[in-house]
């Protein structure tokens, strides 16, 4: 069917490995996977994907949890909102579509998938941009003052169950439109088009989602930090091109060298830092368009 939120795309789910992700698909020639990130949906690709489809193949899902995806029973240990665990939904999913190997662009949660993915499955990753994240262990390991004040909702969101989401249920738009607006450069909602703003209030009217995005944030605080340790202490690298972009102001820039950073992860980074807040393919997707069509083709 025909999407609401992404002009020229079609709507379908496809069950991979225990869930069922909504995912919207266009265009022609090499694939390309978006994932999203947090607080939003498939949605926040919206001012972009028309441009990508002119040239690519574009598969833009819902994560796990998120949007319209089903929301799978979490475990102690927080084991199905681990990065390892949506990367191989990913790779489940793009083997669905026929693509045994291919190109992946993420932000926020997704470029912690994006990035794990790669990791975790080097055969399949011809090339991936990474949009304002820098790796989950090296983010930890820089919580100053400032970064604590700014990223709050990484300590807030994994705290154990029901309390956080117990905190946002009493109001959550009111916290959702505060979590949009902080994060942009302007410090408003109009960055933001009406159909994107519609999928994720919806999403936060669900308690049953409020309770994944948390399990996201649980499993970055344990599983993925452990998983980036391992990943760190066996010397592996990702091997595909990277292109990193990132906003002059955003939370990978508070890290003083972001760009290093990927530079010690992997082994072929270019990046560039752009003006923006946190939501750059929103913010300014001109200047997503122009960096990542070139590296992709």
């Amino acid at each position: 069917m025909q999407s609401k939120t992404l002009s020229g795309f079609t709507q379908s789910f496809v069950q991979v490995n225990g869930v069922t992700l909504s995912v919207h698909t266009a265009g022609t020639g090499k694939p390309l996977l978006f994932l999203h990130g947090y607080p939003q949906t498939h949605a926040t690709w919206g001012k972009v994907a028309p441009v990508f489809a002119q040239k690519f193949q574009c598969i833009i899902p819902d994560l796990r949890g998120y949007g319209e995806s089903s929301i799978p029973v979490t475990d102690s240990e927080h084991s199905p909102y681990s990065k390892r665990t949506m990367a191989q939904d990913m790779i489940e999913l793009m083997n669905h579509f026929g693509h045994k190997r291919f190109s992946a662009i993420g932000h926020d949660r997704g470029a912690r998938v994006s990035y794990r993915m790669a990791l975790d499955h080097p055969e399949k990753i011809e090339k991936m941009a990474i949009i304002e994240v820098v790796p989950t262990v090296e983010m930890w390991g820089r919580f100053n003052a400032e970064m604590a004040l700014k990223a709050y909702h990484w300590t807030f969101l994994a705290q154990p169950a029901p309390l956080p989401e117990n905190m946002i249920k009493a109001d959550p738009i009111t916290y959702l439109e505060w979590t949009l607006k902080s994060w942009t450069q302007e410090n408003s909602l109009n960055v933001f088009t009406p159909e994107a703003l519609e999928s994720y209030r919806e999403q936060f009217k669900d308690p049953n989602h409020l309770h994944a995005l948390c399990e996201d944030y649980r499993a970055g605080a344990t599983l993925d930090r452990q998983h980036d340790e391992e990943s760190r202490k066996n010397g592996d690298k990702i091997k595909a091109p990277l292109f990193f972009l990132w906003a002059h102001k955003g939370f990978p820039a508070k890290t003083g060298n972001p760009l290093g950073l990927w530079q010690s992860w992997a082994e072929n980074v270019q990046g560039h830092a752009i003006d923006c807040g946190h939501f750059a393919q929103e913010e300014n997707p001109r200047a997503v368009t122009e960096h990542l069509i070139p590296f992709f083709e």
